[in-house]
């Protein structure tokens, strides 16, 4: 029982964070606004990459999200980094709190942050003409979707914290990462178009599998091929949110 409670605690502690601190949220979400409202209509103009008849604006939306989601859950490994500085992690870790526990609490914790990253973006890809599925099974996933994305790349962060010293040297790691995993992607275009080599890269990328998936439940409303997608996230998440669990004695070395 000690081990849920201790990651009811982390996620209680961000939503505390955000209710003092709402315009930072706020803030992030200007960049995947202007990818729907000034890249997407430029791009369906060009009318250049097959999407399978899906409109190109509705097309490019779950990797517009998926790509809010992953860059608040990369960064959210520099709370991590400034609790060492800090010597609050260290204060933390002499509570008999498991590490996985601390590690998925804090995993757990932005998936607060990416669902209201949702909870904006999406209604405005509404007042822009995307058609979303309304079926409740398919919402269900979407909201599974977002829940592992965020845990597992919340996790990624934090094993990528492990290895850092300073907050500065992890913002430098975090956002030579997160450009390359959404452009490295079927976000705004599909893998078939890809040259091989980047069409592999794309393959072993996890956002790929992300995208995919809310696109079938968010804009398509089929479950086809699903099932494979979310096996790919969990395998993802569970990998490292094991080593950020080893790995996590170094961020008090």
């Amino acid at each position: 029982m000690s081990f849920i409670n201790a990651v009811v605690a982390f996620v209680e502690l961000e939503a505390r964070r955000i209710r003092y601190n709402i315009t930072e949220v706020i803030t992030r979400v200007v960049q995947p606004i202007l990818w729907l409202v000034v890249f997407g209509p430029i791009m369906a103009s060009v009318r250049a990459l097959p999407t399978d008849g899906i409109p190109y604006i509705a097309f490019i939306t779950p990797g517009v999200i998926l790509q809010s989601v992953t860059f608040v859950s990369i960064f959210y490994g520099l709370t991590i980094v400034w609790e060492r500085e800090s010597g609050i992690l260290k204060k933390l870790l002499t509570t008999p709190v498991p590490r996985i526990a601390i590690v998925l609490g804090r995993s757990s914790a932005s998936v607060i942050r990416a669902f209201m990253q949702f909870m904006i973006i999406t209604p405005i890809a509404l007042l822009i003409g995307v058609r979303i599925v309304p079926n409740p099974l398919d919402i269900m996933f979407v909201i599974i979707i977002i829940t592992i994305t965020s845990v597992g790349f919340s996790a990624f962060s934090i094993w990528i914290a492990t290895f850092m010293k300073t907050r500065e040297r992890f913002m430098g790691i975090g956002q030579a990462i997160t450009m390359p995993l959404f452009f490295a992607s079927n976000s705004i275009y599909p893998i078939n178009i890809m040259p091989p080599i980047f069409k592999a890269i794309s393959l072993g990328n996890p956002l790929t599998y992300s995208i995919d998936a809310l696109r079938k439940t968010l804009i398509i409303g089929t479950l086809d091929g699903l099932i494979t997608d979310i096996v790919a996230l969990i395998i993802f998440t569970t990998i490292f949110t094991l080593l950020a669990s080893i790995q996590f004695r170094r961020l008090i070395e």
